[in-house]
């Protein structure tokens, strides 16, 4: 979850698909996704976002009020069951995603509290059998009684990673976090880290990607996945991934950067530094809903040609879905195939 960027000035028109786009001809999976839903989502870090997309629609002289602007982006969340999400994916040809779900409350007032939204959560899978991995939200500060939560959620409904969000005032090398990590170690659980930029009233400074480097010498068994590591901070991200062997990136909000050349070009760079083994497919859904949806940016990035230029198919195939496979835990990799034309013939949890 990080700030929009293409897609804001649209933020008042209505939704768009585009079925006249065909899928990719590859099995793909989205390691980088959230419940498009004010549920989910705190006030605060809605007036946070859209405020930065007013003040930069007025510096380039358009007048659009604010409020028009948040009533676009809530509209726009409404998907409360995933049943929208689940429509763009069949429509991308992406057979499974992780659906992330950040905890903010320490810091911010949320509609539901952490169990009500892992609950939710459980109920969304129990809806879409077979499409969706969930990474759940802890925070340090709620100390060992956040760790014993971690490991009855995980018991209850069987959620196949955490996710952290550092902006929300902690480094994730704090040792706090460290009896989190021993649950994730013991039951192979990879953890979701934010980097980069995010709503203008949370912290910047920890969600550095150097900040990981602790916590990924001292959990050597641990997967970590730096959250768009490939958009922001990137150089720092790729030389960690490249490096320390239990770190990986992903490139969640690839579509909003504004990378000199476009995405797609800054895409391909990535792509060809010798890493593809340690980066992870993600979109960030619905960030950047308005300019396309899953359909076409997953089609520009699997056939518009520049972002795999020169990149050799084995490699694709790392990036758009094995990578992600490795570092799930083991029970919950589904047994599937990549014939063309194959849509979600897989079996697994």
């Amino acid at each position: 979850m990080t700030q929009p960027t293409m897609a804001q000035p649209q933020a008042t028109q209505p939704d768009v698909t585009q079925p006249d786009v065909p899928p990719p001809r590859t099995m793909v999976y989205d390691g980088h996704c959230h419940v498009a839903s004010t549920d989910f989502i705190p006030q605060r870090f809605v007036e946070d976002v859209v405020g930065n997309v007013h003040r930069r629609l007025q510096a380039q002289g358009a007048d659009v009020p604010m409020r028009r602007l948040l009533d676009g982006y809530v509209a726009q969340h409404q998907d409360h069951d995933a049943d929208r999400l689940v429509a763009e994916m069949d429509e991308a040809g992406v057979q499974r995603a992780v659906l992330l779900v950040p905890d903010l409350s320490l810091r911010m007032q949320c509609p539901l509290s952490l169990e009500e939204m892992a609950e939710r959560h459980h109920g969304i899978r129990l809806r879409h059998p077979g499409r969706f991995w969930v990474f759940i939200g802890v925070d340090p500060r709620r100390g060992a009684k956040g760790a014993d939560l971690l490991d009855r959620m995980v018991d209850d409904y069987g959620f196949e990673g955490i996710k952290l969000y550092p902006p929300c005032g902690y480094s994730p090398s704090d040792k706090a976090l460290y009896p989190y990590y021993e649950v994730c170690a013991a039951r192979s659980l990879p953890v979701f880290v934010h980097t980069g930029p995010t709503a203008s009233s949370l912290d910047f400074d920890p969600a550095h990607p150097l900040h990981i480097d602790r916590a990924a010498r001292d959990f050597p068994s641990v997967q970590f996945i730096l959250g768009h590591g490939g958009v922001t901070h990137v150089d720092t991200a790729a030389y960690l991934a490249a490096y320390r062997r239990n770190v990986y990136l992903d490139i969640g909000g690839f579509a909003g950067t504004s990378a000199l050349g476009g995405w797609p070009r800054a895409l391909n760079r990535l792509f060809r530094l010798g890493i593809s083994h340690k980066i992870l497919f993600g979109t960030d859904w619905p960030l950047n809903r308005m300019s396309g949806g899953l359909t076409r940016l997953v089609r520009q990035v699997v056939d518009g040609g520049e972002a795999f230029a020169g990149v050799r198919p084995a490699e694709q195939a790392l990036i758009l879905r094995e990578n992600l496979l490795r570092v799930l835990p083991p029970g919950s990799r589904p047994v599937s195939s990549n014939r063309p034309g194959s849509n979600h013939s897989e079996t697994g949890a």
